[in-house]
């Protein structure tokens, strides 16, 4: 008879993490760079009115304001009583963790350790707060990416997979969260409410930023890729999205037939837009977002 002992997996290190997406970002970017024309996009960027993109980074900050206050309706519904301005403050920093920091630990995995240690929650409820919160932004932006569908798609087929696919997640959603996380089910549809809010205001974001750019408001096809490229960006592949948002960009332009520079600017005036945004959260590294309560037995 042999002892076997348990094996220990091992853990990919965050530096390479960190490397491979860095790489798959700069693959990315330089698959889009030979596919457009510099000076065509230079001349867009140029042109841009800047007024246009102020109002495009504050509907940008309003969007991570409410889904701040979305992440809060859970934590409530596990007696987490969070001031909303400690939650806020604590959302810009995993902000910051998430696109500064992308090979070591997450934001959200930031925000849990932190929380738990504080305020003494369970480890699971709070790392369930903040999936549940994720998943119902996506289905925020899966419902109004199916609207959008039924608009600017011309294969009715397409479309209705899209809408139904979108119903059916929400159901399903609800399923998983009334059967295994009772907890959460009283904030299930004020989230989804909020998740819509959210998406809208980045929406709102995106047609600032073509109305920056001298893009027509009725050329919804922008709005409908910016949508796509939001679902491939949240796949963790690059780092914040940068590189596979602007192939989204650039693919989608070509299959609606639309000017191939004009979309790539739009796509990288978000992500600068996001980078911005993100970069204040560096404030509360230095100031904590939260004060800690080391217990009086603590040996430390």
């Amino acid at each position: 008879m042999t002892n076997t002992l348990p094996v220990k997996k091992r853990k990919i290190p965050g530096w390479l993490k960190l490397g491979v997406k860095i790489i798959v970002s700069a693959a990315c970017l330089w698959y889009v760079s030979g596919k457009i024309d510099f000076a065509k996009a230079g001349a867009a960027l140029r042109s841009a009115n800047w007024l246009y993109l102020v109002l495009a980074l504050a509907a940008f900050v309003v969007s991570k304001w409410l889904s701040a206050l979305r992440l809060n309706i859970y934590f409530r519904n596990i007696n987490l009583r969070l001031p909303e301005w400690t939650n806020i403050k604590l959302y810009w920093l995993g902000m910051f963790y998430n696109l500064f920091l992308p090979g070591s630990i997450s934001g959200d995995a930031y925000k849990v350790i932190l929380l738990t240690r504080n305020y003494k929650v369970p480890y699971r409820k709070t790392t369930a707060a903040v999936l549940l919160d994720r998943f119902s932004g996506l289905l925020g932006l899966a419902l109004i990416l199916a609207a959008y569908g039924l608009v600017v798609l011309d294969n009715r087929l397409y479309a209705a997979a899209a809408a139904a696919g979108a119903v059916l997640g929400v159901a399903i959603f609800y399923f998983v969260v009334r059967r295994y996380l009772a907890d959460f089910l009283p904030g299930f549809f004020p989230t989804l409410f909020w998740g819509l809010l959210v998406q809208g205001s980045q929406v709102v974001c995106t047609y600032l930023i073509m109305a920056a750019l001298g893009i027509p408001a009725h050329v919804t096809e922008y709005v409908f890729i910016f949508l796509v490229s939001s679902v491939a960006a949240v796949l963790p592949l690059t780092v914040g999205g940068l590189g596979i948002r602007e192939i989204v960009f650039l693919e989608g332009s070509r299959y609606f037939g639309l000017v191939e520079e004009n979309s790539v600017i739009v796509s990288i005036l978000f992500y600068l837009i996001t980078l911005f945004t993100s970069l204040w959260g560096l404030l509360y590294v230095f100031r904590a977002a939260l004060k800690t309560e080391e217990p009086a037995d603590d040996p430390r």
